[in-house]
């Protein structure tokens, strides 16, 4: 699979997956919304959320984009964003596709750094033949 196909794919979506671990080592898993944008996969969390307590302990996560015939997973680190400049290219991005203002949203804005990425699709037996694997730099 090419990556512009995931990037499509990651970009549309409208609902990810994301898992974390805990302070324990047990995994975490939950939905979000979020915005792929400029290769980073950014989101929102409350800031009392078990996913930013465990991105406070370990940066390290996995989002996945939702479901469908072509999976796109992303294994990366979350950095929270305070930048001024980036909150406000998140927002626009953010309202745009959901149509969720984000003015005076006052919660933990995570974008996360792709390390590795991963693809399958599950059209007509392909799966094992389409398996694709991506590596970036790490950050």
């Amino acid at each position: 699979m090419p990556w512009s196909l995931a990037v499509k794919r990651l970009t549309d979506a409208r609902n990810y997956w994301i898992a974390t671990t805990r302070p324990d080592g047990r995994p975490h898993a939950m939905p979000v919304w979020g915005v792929w944008l400029e290769d980073r996969f950014w989101f929102s969390t409350g800031r009392q959320s078990r996913k930013a307590r465990n991105l406070a302990q370990n940066p390290r996560c996995v989002v996945c984009a939702e479901p469908g015939n072509r999976t796109i997973i992303v294994e990366g680190i979350a950095n929270l964003i305070t930048e001024k400049s980036l909150l406000k290219r998140f927002g626009v991005a953010y309202q745009a596709k959901y149509d969720w203002d984000m003015k005076g949203f006052d919660e933990p804005i995570y974008v996360v750094v792709p390390i590795v990425a991963f693809a399958f699709t599950s059209d007509d037996g392909q799966f094992t033949e389409s398996a694709t694997r991506w590596k970036f730099p790490e950050p």
